[in-house]
């Protein structure tokens, strides 16, 4: 067995090029570290180095050890360093594009900094493709829109679709609505064209975009009318209701899930995802 402590010493002789350096860089003694040379080269049953008063000198075996002393040495301090630090934890996390806005976006930032070895993997997109990406276990926590079907999730609370338009460009009573829209897929979609078809009203597709900010800033720029959740209101829209001949559209809901076997920090991040869900629910009521 070769022992790490004689390699070390045995490295910072070929390094410093002569005992005495080595000594001071290891903090040992002249003496010690050659009685260690010695004894390694016991070890191995060879001469590792030719001595002279002025320099040391490598013979072809103490060459090769040299070479598999450093990655024997690397490899060890790797190991210990390994062992040493703490594993890091990725949690992977679904969010719809709309949610990942402000202070939700806050919320899952202060917990990334809070636990330096979690690494946060955060994908937006349509509550749609996150709903199959979950299916596909590519998620250890995942928020969806969806309808209210009463499907099993962590937790689940009701959101408030209104109908959105510009609040400087007057919304046309008659004639055909323009819609500005989110992708094929969307829950939000979906529901706006069964209202307005029950409700016999014509319409047709004026705008599409896969983002928030585009769908809120063809709203404004009075291109048409959206059906989003009550929180997205911004600055320059206003809600449309009954009284200008919009139809009623019932609630979605917002789903929290945990994938089965997800690590221990995904669980703490969906109860900060929880808590955040249900303190904008309260503050909205």
């Amino acid at each position: 067995m070769l022992d790490l402590d004689l390699l070390k010493s045995f490295v910072s002789v070929v390094d410093a090029g002569g005992f005495t350096r080595a000594g001071e860089r290891v903090h040992r003694t002249q003496s010690t570290i050659s009685q260690q040379i010695r004894k390694l080269e016991e070890t191995v049953g060879k001469t590792l180095m030719l001595r002279d008063a002025r320099r040391v000198e490598l013979t072809e075996e103490g060459r090769k050890l040299a070479f598999y002393a450093r990655r024997l040495l690397a490899l060890e301090a790797e190991a210990r360093e390994a062992v040493a630090t703490p594993r890091t934890e990725v949690v992977r996390l679904g969010i719809p594009e709309d949610l990942a806005i402000g202070a939700l976006t806050e919320s899952v930032s202060a917990f990334a900094r809070s636990q330096p070895h979690c690494r946060l993997e955060v994908r937006c997109g349509l509550s749609v493709e996150l709903a199959a990406g979950a299916e596909r276990g590519e998620f250890d926590v995942v928020l969806t829109k969806r309808e209210p079907v009463g499907a099993p999730a962590l937790a689940v609370w009701p959101e408030r679709l209104v109908w959105i338009t510009s609040a400087r460009y007057p919304l046309q009573r008659t004639g055909v609505l323009p819609l500005v829209v989110f992708p094929q897929g969307c829950v939000y979609r979906a529901r706006m064209i069964h209202a307005l078809d029950a409700a016999g009203r014509d319409w047709r597709i004026a705008y599409e975009s896969p983002n928030l900010l585009g769908i809120q800033a063809a709203i404004s720029g009075g291109l048409g009318v959206a059906l989003l959740e009550q929180r997205t209101l911004a600055p320059g829209l206003r809600i449309l209701g009954p009284e200008d001949g919009m139809p009623d559209v019932a609630p979605a809901e917002l789903a929290l899930n945990l994938a089965p076997g997800a690590p221990p920090l995904a669980r703490d991040l969906a109860d900060i995802l929880a808590a955040f869900c249900s303190e904008a629910v309260r503050e909205a009521a």
